[in-house]
């Protein structure tokens, strides 16, 4: 029988280990028997404690091995708009990407009206494979106003922060951004680039980025490995 209580002090223990650096990502955590053993609880206890730090990320199972820590989760802040490569820096990470495409394109309507467009603009669409430390972690999609960044084809996409580009090389000051997160799975193609298996859960930020002069620059899609990424909301009163 399952005592939810018990199964909570096991989490806290866990967790408290695995902050501790008691047990570090990839290490394999005592089996289900030392665990009962340790806390003289019901095996269901502990597989209850263990599914729910599985299903929170902290950690993972290997059929016929046993349970291990997962990789450490990426915090990226909702209160601050920050770039990716800002982001892996400040993490002490090195921050990559890998161009998927880049190239002029009609907008919808949907588009035309978030970017502020008029008829016959073109945009650009820009996607980029983002890495962290060469591990593949988020697909990013940037559509952009193309009477705002001509030549945008022709720059270092792969090694500058697109939001240094736009600063530096465009003149554009990035002022903020309104954006919204939901989880969504991974289809055929985002478990490709992302290596992970089909139907992984995925977090999606989609928004559109303003500069100061409160001007659209950009029509943002992100998703995110969510297995590797956790966001942080600071609110007040």
């Amino acid at each position: 029988m399952i005592s939810i209580k018990l199964s909570q002090h096991v989490k806290n223990w866990l967790r408290d280990a695995i902050d501790g650096d008691v047990y570090r990502s990839g290490d394999q955590i005592p089996s289900e028997n030392e665990l009962v053993a340790k806390f003289g609880v019901s095996r269901s206890t502990i597989r209850h404690a263990l599914s729910e730090l599985a299903l929170e990320g902290w950690l993972y199972r290997i059929q016929g091995r046993g349970t291990f820590v997962s990789k450490p989760k990426f915090r990226q802040t909702l209160s601050r708009l920050t770039s990716f490569t800002e982001d892996m820096r400040m993490l002490g990470l090195t921050p990559k990407a890998r161009l998927l495409s880049c190239q002029p394109e009609k907008p919808d309507q949907i588009v035309t009206k978030q970017l502020g467009l008029v008829q016959g603009d073109d945009v650009i669409r820009l996607e980029r494979l983002r890495l962290a430390d060469d591990e593949p972690v988020a697909i990013n999609i940037s559509v952009l106003p193309q009477k705002l960044v001509p030549g945008l084809e022709k720059m270092d996409l792969e090694n500058q922060s697109l939001y240094e580009i736009l600063e530096k090389h465009y003149g554009h000051i990035i002022a903020r951004a309104e954006q919204t997160l939901a989880p969504v799975l991974a289809d055929k193609a985002a478990a490709q680039l992302l290596q992970v298996p089909l139907n992984t859960p995925l977090l999606l930020v989609e928004g559109v980025t303003f500069l100061r002069n409160g001007m659209a620059i950009e029509k943002l899609k992100i998703f995110y490995c969510g297995e590797r990424y956790k966001f942080h909301l600071s609110a007040t009163r």
